[in-house]
């Protein structure tokens, strides 16, 4: 089965509290090792980890040495051997020759994948030596899949994936990480235009809904707006996975009443006359991250030269897409039919936030979308919240852990200052959602807050 399919109809075991390990044996086993890995000490542990499996491919014989002779003694003992500290200096530094300058990159046609799509013609890739292949792929499942077996060096993802990739959900984890968010905001509820009186949410039972992923903001924030209006969202209406290029067609089918769908997909629908639309996410929650920019540890690890070029390139064209001084250069950029596929005009809307919403208004919202690579790691635990909420998650989630393990803020920060940006001094930080707060620090107080859930 795969790991994405059906998240709702089955019951998923976590192999250990964190989701990382097979077993809560081996979770304890190498608690002392793992538990280290806060945001400060990312880099060091991510090369003494890799160390210590080049030396110990087995995790059986692994376990036994740190456990026969303690985490310090060990990596003492081999640090007289390797000039670990110049390593962990390299690795921290993305500095010496590339070990690889032809890399291939995944990403859907859609507005939040900006950064990644606009840093080929524009030469931010180029600028660190590197020969990007950025291949626009169907849907997310084809995504992860194609990163899964090495056809993608890194990929455009949605930011819950690299978290469902790293907890194993019914499968065996991979250790994933997501250094970069791509973009903030940029979604939207869009409805049906045989809808537009209909724009109180209690009216929508029996609706039909799409969303990108099962593992998505998407998912989210739309099953978080039917709740709050009392709706069930597993009983009272449909929600099914629709590959965004495919959502305005199935609207004009009226195979669907709605989607909430990242962007250009509202702006297409309303181009076309066949939705409008209802809310932006923004007015959900102001800044949430949408996608990401994700690769997996095993690349983080192994050509960690090349992983800091990538990423750098990628910052620095965030950095480039926030200016709303911008957006119209790069909408031209980005429109073609090699990367959006789509009217210049409909992404020019979504980027400078001038926009027909499809009931005959013009709205002016110069941050529909915007473009912060920050990994709040609070970020990571409320997507762990939800997914614990709608029954995705069964049993307890070492919350912080696995925020500091799959969100790297710390490499985050160090590009971001490199590219002439200003990165937060903290991983964490309070928001809100429709009005309610969320404390990163109490995350079960949070998810039992809720009146409709599944957990």
């Amino acid at each position: 089965m795969s790991i994405f399919s059906n998240p709702y109809d089955s019951k998923i075991r976590l192999r250990c509290n964190c989701g990382s390990h097979a077993s809560q044996a081996d979770h304890d086993a190498q608690s002392a090792y793992s538990n280290k890995m806060s945001s400060d000490d990312l880099t060091s542990n991510v090369v003494e980890q890799a160390v210590m499996r080049a030396l110990f491919p087995q995790d059986a014989a692994r376990r036994n040495f740190l456990s026969a002779v303690g985490t310090s003694t060990a990596m003492a003992a081999i640090a007289s051997i390797l000039p670990l500290a110049s390593i962990k200096d390299a690795f921290a530094q993305g500095s010496g020759p590339l070990e690889k300058t032809n890399l291939s990159v995944g990403f859907i046609p859609i507005t939040c994948a900006t950064p990644i799509i606009m840093a080929h013609p524009m030469g931010f890739y180029a600028k660190q030596g590197l020969n990007v292949d950025i291949i626009k792929t169907a849907g997310w499942a084809l995504v992860r899949d194609k990163t899964l077996n090495g056809e993608y060096d890194a990929a455009h993802m949605l930011s819950p994936m690299p978290i469902a990739l790293s907890l194993g959900l019914g499968a065996a984890p991979i250790p994933y990480t997501m250094p970069a968010v791509e973009n903030i905001n940029g979604q939207a509820i869009t409805l049906a235009m045989k809808h537009k009186d209909k724009r109180n949410p209690k009216d929508w039972k029996g609706f039909r809904f799409a969303v990108p992923f099962d593992y998505s903001m998407h998912n989210y924030l739309l099953r978080y707006y039917l709740a709050e209006a009392g709706l069930d969202p597993d009983r009272d209406v449909q929600i099914r996975v629709v590959a965004p290029p495919d959502m305005v067609a199935n609207l004009r089918a009226d195979n669907l009443d709605g989607f909430l769908a990242p962007d250009p997909v509202n702006q297409r629908a309303v181009y076309d006359g066949v939705g409008f639309i209802h809310i932006l996410s923004k007015d959900i929650w102001d800044g949430h991250p949408c996608c990401a920019f994700a690769a997996s540890q095993n690349f983080v690890t192994t050509m960690p030269n090349t992983y800091a070029a990538l990423l750098r390139a990628i910052i620095d064209a965030t950095a480039y897409a926030q200016k709303a001084e911008n957006r119209k250069e790069i909408a031209v950029q980005i429109a073609p039919a090699n990367y959006l596929n789509q009217p210049v005009t409909v992404v020019e809307q979504v980027l400078t936030g001038t926009f027909a919403d499809g009931l005959g208004n013009v709205q002016r919202v110069p941050d529909r979308i915007g473009f912060d690579p920050f990994p709040w790691q609070s970020f990571a635990v409320w997507i762990l919240t939800q997914m614990q909420r709608w029954g995705q998650i069964k049993g307890e989630v070492n919350y912080q852990q696995v925020a500091q393990q799959v969100f790297l803020a710390t490499d985050a920060a160090r590009l971001m200052k490199e590219v002439g940006m200003t990165p937060p001094t903290t991983t964490s930080k309070s928001f809100s959602v429709m009005g309610k707060p969320f404390d990163p620090a109490q995350p079960e107080a949070y998810l039992n807050s809720f009146a409709i859930k599944r957990s």
